[in-house]
C-alpha cells in the first residue's frame, strides 16, 4: 500500500472527501481507512496501481469481449462451409486480448483431424 500512496491519497479525496493526513493525524482510524480503500470504486487510481490494467475491464466488458469471439468464430465456420473447394481455408479469427492473459502461441487448426472427427462423429 505504501508503493501506492499517492494514488491512495488521491482517490480518497475524490471519492471520499477524506485526506489521507487524517490518518497520520489520528483523526481516521486504521479500520475507518481499511474499509474505505476495500471499497474504492474499480475506476479508482489505487486499483489501477495496485492491479494493473486487469482493473481496467468489468465483467461487462469480459462478457462483450467474449461474445465479439463467439461471432467471430460463427462467421470463420460459416465461411469456411461456404467456401468453394478450390479456394484456401480462411484463416481462424484471433480472440480479443484480455488483460492479464497471456497470448496462446499455438494457432487453432483450420482442419480437424481424423481422430477428431472420428471422435465428432461417434
Amino acid at each position: 500500500m505504501e508503493e501506492h500512496a499517492e494514488a491512495l491519497e488521491a482517490d480518497l479525496l475524490r471519492h471520499y472527501g477524506v485526506d489521507l493526513l487524517g490518518w497520520y493525524r489520528g483523526e481516521l482510524s486504521s479500520r475507518r481507512l481499511a474499509v474505505l480503500v476495500r471499497h474504492l470504486p474499480g475506476d479508482s487510481a489505487f486499483r489501477l496501481a495496485h492491479e494493473g490494467e486487469v482493473a481496467q475491464w468489468s465483467l461487462t466488458d469480459h462478457l462483450l469481449a467474449a461474445v465479439v469471439d463467439h461471432l467471430a468464430i460463427a462467421n470463420w465456420m460459416f465461411a469456411s462451409v461456404n467456401r468453394d473447394e478450390d479456394e484456401p481455408a480462411p484463416e481462424a479469427p484471433q480472440p480479443v486480448p484480455r488483460p492479464g492473459a497471456q497470448p496462446d502461441d499455438s494457432p487453432p487448426s483450420a482442419e480437424p483431424s481424423a481422430t477428431e472427427l472420428a471422435r465428432f462423429f461417434g
